[in-house]
């Protein structure tokens, strides 16, 4: 599979090609900052698989949390593209928004951090959800 992407202003643009690794709804404050209070949709794919092809994106890592993740974006709209996770050195965590079809997201696997989910925010039908990660 092929996906194209990229920012409000057209100044970033990505390829990422593979088999998605997960669809996911993320309902965690800080994902609620980066999205203005509602979940972020996020498409997991094969960091092997991913290039940016125009324009450059700036990062942003919190220094007072451990482990913390790296969020992409445009230094010139903001537009949130990506995360990359310390502990998932072989994914790169697309923003569903950013890409040209979001279609392809169909809906979300899993849900996490549904314990922080605001009374307004749906998660489908069907989609398993955990309180914060699996397994934690």
């Amino acid at each position: 599979m092929k996906l194209e992407g990229g920012c409000y202003c057209k100044q970033v643009r990505y390829v990422a090609e593979g088999e998605p690794m997960g669809r996911i709804q993320c309902h965690c404050r800080e994902c609620m900052y980066i999205t203005g209070g509602s979940p972020t949709e996020i498409l997991s794919m094969p960091a092997a698989g991913f290039k940016i092809v125009k324009g450059e994106t700036k990062g942003f890592t919190r220094t007072d949390i451990p482990n913390a993740v790296t969020r992409e974006f445009c230094p010139n709209c903001g537009t949130h593209v990506l995360t990359r996770v310390p502990s998932m050195p072989n994914a790169v965590l697309i923003k569903v928004g950013s890409l040209d079809d979001q279609t392809v997201y169909g809906k979300p696997d899993i849900a996490l951090f549904t314990r922080e989910k605001l009374a307004f925010h749906h998660i489908p039908e069907g989609t398993r959800a955990f309180e914060t990660t699996p397994g934690r």
